[in-house]
């Protein structure tokens, strides 16, 4: 089976996943909604991710994880802690194909407040 392909608006990121994903989380905390992604969970073995050099990042609060950008056309693409014992990594589900996207799950996080599921 192929992998999958999230990919920005200008083609210039693509970002190979083994697996579609399962469920995605929508997010309600002031970045989140801001950008108004849809973050599908990864471990970092399972997505290739692209060279930092084509994407711009963005630190909030904590300075715990890196959102990053394409450089050219601006998509938010995914995210990654910069703490190197942390596995898990975010991907911005609507850069799959919309089908894939539509299968999942979606789930909605208090992250705004409690950090918790709401749904």
């Amino acid at each position: 089976m192929s992998p999958l392909l999230a990919t920005c608006h200008c083609g210039a990121i693509e970002i190979a996943v083994d697996a579609a994903p399962v469920e995605v989380t929508e997010c309600n905390c002031s970045l989140c909604r801001r950008y108004s992604v849809v973050w599908a969970y990864f471990d970092a073995d399972q997505l290739n991710l692209p060279d930092a050099s084509l994407t711009g990042t963005y630190a909030w609060n904590g300075r715990h994880v890196d959102f990053h950008r394409c450089r050219t056309c601006g998509c938010v693409t995914h995210w990654m802690p910069r703490d190197a014992s942390r596995t898990r990594r975010g991907l911005n589900a609507r850069l799959l194909p919309p089908d894939v996207m539509a299968a999942a799950r979606l789930r909605h996080k208090d992250g705004a407040g409690s950090g918790e599921y709401i749904d």
